[in-house]
């Protein structure tokens, strides 16, 4: 209850008044989170997947045949492969696989649906390259963890194989902002209301009609086929129910879902690793389940905990 309680404090100190640009917002964004704890060990490689640039990120002698492609949160404005990279990185040092985390274009320079094309594209590299889609795993959180279920579904209705298993990390998957927890976690969240939500959120749609499915998902999407998900959030947050609808409707499209709450803790609280219990057990968890829905050789040495 301790940590829980310090985090909660340490998120609500003020801030001052909201950068009056972009470039002000996300020089705050990446101030805040190089202060959180990355794990030793990591080898970290500038590199290009589809055309975007990406972060190779890999621990120990053999990376094995299995990647993570990663998704890096920040409401589809702010954020790159480093400020997620405790979340990447522990996912990494975690199971013993790869990652490629992208640097997706962002808006308001590139609205809607520019991420996905990224994304996308990558996604597309990975299998053009000769990887197995049963050796690939899509990861991200906040608008990452919403991204990585919409390239899952935009790469089914391309016809492409699908990924072998998805994590979302406190992923926004609703857009219109419709769920309960938006209104019942107001002022619980340290971090988000619905006003600022909706106000970086307007930056990403750029006037596009939200209820759309490679927008808000956990309405408006058809989930069949999806490949085995596992949804992790916590309770304090606004969006809670984001995830709690989508692993809802997917399980009733049949797709196999873990959903995993956490009590007391706040939006993206995986972040915290080697401060919070919670995140470091939470990421624990991850790393198991993507373990277990890899194909590969390599499982049998992958290493979890």
């Amino acid at each position: 209850m301790e940590q829980r309680a310090k985090v909660d404090a340490m998120l609500r100190q003020p801030r001052g008044e909201s950068p009056e640009s972009v470039e002000a917002f996300r020089a705050g964004f990446k101030a805040m989170m190089a202060h959180r704890i990355v794990p030793d060990g990591l080898r970290t490689t500038e590199t290009t997947l589809g055309d975007r640039p990406a972060l190779q990120i890999e621990s120990g002698d053999d990376p094995g045949r299995a990647t993570i492609l990663y998704f890096h949160g920040g409401v589809w404005v702010l954020g790159s492969p480093e400020t997620a990279l405790s979340l990447s990185g522990n996912l990494v040092a975690k199971t013993g696989f790869r990652a490629f985390s992208l640097d997706y274009r962002l808006a308001p320079e590139h609205p809607f649906p520019a991420a996905i094309d990224d994304t996308l594209s990558a996604y597309r590299a990975l299998l053009e390259g000769g990887q197995d889609p049963s050796t690939i795993v899509f990861a991200g959180d906040s608008a990452g963890g919403g991204l990585a279920v919409t390239t899952s579904l935009a790469a089914r209705d391309a016809g492409l194989p699908l990924p072998a298993a998805i994590v979302g990390f406190s992923s926004m998957f609703d857009v219109t902002w419709a769920g309960e927890s938006m209104d019942t976690k107001a002022g619980i969240d340290p971090i988000f209301t619905r006003e600022s939500l909706a106000r970086t959120t307007a930056m990403y749609l750029a006037g596009a009609d939200p209820r759309q499915p490679l927008l808000s998902p956990a309405v408006h999407a058809d989930l069949t086929g999806l490949p085995p998900l596992l949804l992790q959030a916590g309770s304090n947050e606004v969006l809670l129910d984001d995830s709690t609808r989508l692993a809802a409707r997917a399980t009733a499209a049949g797709v196999d879902v873990i959903l995993d709450i956490t009590a007391d803790v706040p939006h993206g609280f995986q972040a915290f690793a080697g401060v919070l219990d919670e995140a470091d057990e939470a990421l624990d968890r991850a790393a198991l389940f993507l373990v277990q829905h890899v194909r590969t050789s390599d499982k049998a040495t992958a290493s979890v905990g």
